[in-house]
């Protein structure tokens, strides 16, 4: 068996955007409900506009993405928007099913500047 290393989220706030830089697997147990308890905590403290950047994750599974999802459709009936962001580059970068999932209506997947076009 080998050692994984913790998940880190790094969060910060720019121009009214709360920022969540994600480092580490984004899998099942307790990566995903890290990842799902730093959301709500932004989301709590008023957060409506949240920029999740993904360059830090080599590995994304069912349950990441769900925690994306859920929050994403709990930011949207609350007036609020998630936008994930992830590296420019080919697609082979890209987790298969960060690419997969992007076509999901509450996932948009973006690479311009950081914090423009959020609406």
């Amino acid at each position: 068996m080998t050692d994984r290393l913790p998940m880190e989220i790094n969060v910060r706030e720019s121009g009214g955007v709360s920022v969540l830089e994600v480092h580490g697997r984004l899998t099942i147990g307790e990566p995903a409900d890290q990842l799902h308890d730093a959301l709500q905590s932004v989301i709590q403290g008023g957060a409506k506009k949240v920029v999740v950047i993904l360059n830090g994750i080599p590995q994304i599974d069912s349950s990441g993405i769900s925690t994306l999802v859920r929050i994403s459709i709990k930011l949207a009936r609350e007036g609020g928007v998630l936008r994930l962001r992830l590296r420019p580059g080919p697609a082979s970068a890209t987790p298969s099913p960060l690419r997969a999932s992007s076509k999901h209506p509450h996932l948009r997947i973006r690479n311009p500047p950081l914090l423009q076009n959020f609406a």
